[in-house]
């Protein structure tokens, strides 16, 4: 798997906000992909340091539309801690 198939987006969430400020940084990753993978597709695409992932797998939600009943696909989101002598991500620094 590419890392660039790993990453899916950034997540812009208020939660997400706040770990900015200590290098924690949240994305939507692939569903597959494991905290392995998750950790060397960051420090390829990012140059930096990773110290700690986490990875919270995010059920779809119910969805109703003119009486069918179906659901949102499942996602999956890893939080990634950066040791405290790497960079921070360019990206992330505007939106802090």
């Amino acid at each position: 798997m590419n890392a660039y198939d790993v990453i899916i987006k950034p997540v812009l969430t208020e939660k997400a906000y706040d770990g900015i400020g200590g290098k924690r940084y949240c994305f939507y990753v692939n569903v597959n992909a494991t905290k392995t993978d998750v950790k060397a597709a960051v420090e390829k695409i990012f140059e930096v340091e990773v110290e700690k992932v986490n990875i919270i797998s995010v059920r779809g939600k119910k969805k109703r539309e003119r009486g069918t009943v179906g659901y949102t696909a499942d996602r999956k989101k890893a939080y990634v801690k950066l040791t405290s002598k790497s960079k921070t991500i360019a990206f992330f620094d505007s939106l802090a």
